[in-house]
């Protein structure tokens, strides 16, 4: 659903006191502790945040993509790990249910995701399949009326906090790549699934991943996603889809936050005299990072568009991608760059942005495999006559 106009604008404003009078005071804290604070976390969901993209029917918001990436530029000109806190329940979480889960499914779950009662968290990635994500070895075998799952997977989001994951694991054997791959629906608590220690990242410290160790564990036979058996590739790939625009907006409010702050330190630092901002080399690191900000977010916004259309926009959701998280990088760089040997010192939080926003070209698909899907799309619309 589009909110209406005036919604949208209250509703923007209210996010955007928020990330003002809470989020931003708390960044340094969070980041030392590790921890988005208990009282942020009751905030966002007392927002709705957690359930943005849940249909309304399901107790969400049932925002459109445009006015949920809308929301995303707005909160995300903070630090991004506080997004993470309901970020797998916005999408690559909830998605595969809101798409392709059965009825029964979506009332068992959808609800509890809407209010943040229950987290979800998306297992896809293993320790040899990444990028190649169609040879999860992980499998799932068939006893009677229910499927024991083995395997382990890693760098997974929010496991530690999850009710409830979505993984892919291989079902049938004999069927090499996609095809062979189910998608399961396992809560947490299950006998058999196990939650590693919480890895040292370069940054976003307050977002927890994990591995998910699974033994033996069994789930029942309506577990499997939507009922179908083999379709979970597929159901992964659309939920990605989605996700890469949800990512690219949170680039495009991170980047907005970082040229802001590079551009009020250079209006009152002074060297030779003279605010940096009247050199032409720093106005020109805060034009490019202006104009690349800006090219950004109308690329987010016209996917965004395109996708509540109901077109198909899989190439346009990895150009965007691919451009949004390379922009935020860069960004990044010349923020530092301007803020010159402050930018490297914790004090003034650039350092922290700079090694944040790096995740952001790998996860949901990396730069790399953006463009390969990218050029595959285009040479596939080319045999078809279509370009």
């Amino acid at each position: 659903m589009a909110l209406d106009a005036a919604t949208r604008t209250e509703f923007l404003n209210t996010i955007r006191r928020f990330v003002r009078d809470e989020l931003v005071p708390a960044e340094a804290r969070m980041a030392e502790d590790d921890k988005v604070p208990d009282e942020i976390v009751r905030g966002m969901k007392d927002l709705g945040l957690y359930g943005m993209s849940i249909p309304e029917e399901y107790g969400g918001l049932g925002l459109s993509l445009e006015d949920e990436v809308s929301v995303l530029f707005e909160f995300c000109q903070s630090s991004p790990a506080f997004r993470s806190a309901f970020g797998t329940n916005v999408g690559i979480g909830s998605q595969g249910i809101v798409m392709d889960g059965t009825p029964e499914q979506k009332a068992k779950y959808l609800p509890r995701l809407a209010t943040g009662e229950l987290v979800s968290s998306f297992a896809l990635t293993e320790p040899e399949a990444g990028s190649d994500s169609a040879s999860v070895k992980t499998t799932a075998r068939k006893d009677g009326n229910e499927w024991v799952l083995n395997g382990t997977k890693r760098y997974i989001t929010n496991a530690s906090v999850a009710g409830v994951f979505t993984v892919m694991a291989r079902s049938d054997a004999n069927v090499k790549g996609a095809g062979g791959i189910t998608a399961f629906l396992v809560e947490a608590g299950t006998p058999g699934l196990r939650i590693g220690k919480p890895e040292k990242k370069m940054g976003q410290q307050g977002a927890h991943i994990h591995d998910i160790i699974f033994e033996d564990c069994r789930v029942p036979a309506d577990a499997v996603l939507g009922g179908k058996e083999g379709v979970g590739f597929r159901t992964a790939m659309k939920v990605l889809d989605r996700g890469r625009l949800h990512i690219s907006a949170v680039c495009v409010g991170v980047a907005e936050r970082l040229i802001r702050d590079a551009l009020r330190y250079a209006m009152e630092r002074k060297q030779f005299g003279e605010a940096l901002s009247n050199f032409q080399l720093i106005q020109a690191m805060l034009a490019d990072s202006r104009a690349e900000a800006y090219a950004a977010r109308c690329m987010v916004l016209d996917a965004a568009r395109r996708r509540d259309a109901g077109e198909t926009i899989s190439t346009e959701a990895s150009c965007t991608k691919l451009f949004a998280t390379e922009m935020v990088g860069r960004v990044a760089d010349r923020a530092v760059q301007i803020h010159g040997g402050a930018g490297y010192v914790a004090d003034y939080g650039v350092e922290r942005f700079y090694r944040d926003v790096r995740i952001f070209r790998i996860y949901e698909g990396t730069s790399q495999i953006q463009q390969v899907i990218i050029a595959r799309n285009m040479i596939r619309d080319a045999q078809a006559g279509l370009i």
